[in-house]
């Protein structure tokens, strides 16, 4: 059977593809488990700073394959989490600590919306079109939906598209701040490499504390992000980085972080 996920290094960025276009990518149960495994590498290996998810063909993913996934839906719910792997929908399981952008063009449902939501920057061609089906097919987002869409696009918005399982395009998406970039058809996976790469030219320990902190005050409040906030400081300031960001700095050169 063809890898449901393909993997491939450039640089500092794991580039992370869904590759199932003979179905639209839908995702299966080996999509599935193909894809937590990618994000386990890119979360174990030290050298990787940043993940940049995008689909090959010309869909993002019409959602869940419910032939191949519905009967391995079990009273316990659904794992498709293997040794190794860890959750891209961060609904259970460890948080990843790198940053994920991710590219999506076509057509982009249900588990779709909520890999973006689960990522930290999103950049759509511009006639994507987008939709939260569940309800269509007699169930719930479950893929972190409910919690993210709300909380990212406000109340009312997220319940006219939720609640109804109607479509909306990308300049929809736009305006909710479900993706912060729209580009014209067959630019997305080129802007996002522009975005990934941005992101990974700086110091890792200080975007992934960054990420920690906002991601702290979203899970347990603004309190606990405050407190947290002056031991990061003293940690990340006696790093090697920030001494290189400092020369850099002096010398008007860009800086070449190392990581530690």
């Amino acid at each position: 059977m063809t890898s449901r996920i393909t993997v491939e290094r450039q640089g500092h960025i794991l580039l992370i593809g869904l590759n199932r276009p003979e179905k639209r990518n839908a995702a299966d149960f080996a999509l599935l488990t193909e894809l937590a495994l990618a994000y386990g590498e890119l979360e174990r290996d030290a050298t990787l700073r940043v993940g940049l998810v995008h689909a090959i063909g010309e869909h993002f993913t019409a959602g869940l394959d419910l032939a191949d996934v519905g009967p391995r839906i079990t009273a316990e719910g659904l794992d498709i989490v293997p040794e190794g792997g860890i959750n891209p929908w961060q609904v259970g399981g460890p948080h990843r600590t790198k940053p994920v952008v991710i590219a999506v063009q076509g057509i982009c449902l249900t588990l779709g919306i909520e890999l973006i939501l689960a990522s930290d920057v999103a950049v759509a061609a511009a006639s994507t079109r987008f939709a939260q089906i569940e309800v269509s097919r007699g169930i719930l987002p479950f893929g972190g939906a409910t919690i993210r869409f709300p909380r990212a696009v406000g109340w009312g918005n997220a319940m006219r598209w939720m609640l109804t399982g109607d479509y909306f395009d990308a300049a929809e998406a736009l305006r909710m701040g479900i993706v912060q970039q729209v580009v014209a058809d067959g630019e997305q996976l080129a802007a996002a490499l522009v975005l990934a790469e941005r992101i990974a030219a700086q110091a890792p320990l200080a975007v992934q504390a960054t990420l920690a902190n906002a991601r702290l005050a979203v899970r347990e409040g603004e309190a606990a992000a405050e407190t947290a906030l002056q031991p990061e400081l003293v940690r990340l300031a006696a790093s090697e980085d920030a001494g290189i960001g400092m020369q850099a700095f002096l010398s008007r050169r860009a800086a070449e972080f190392v990581g530690r």
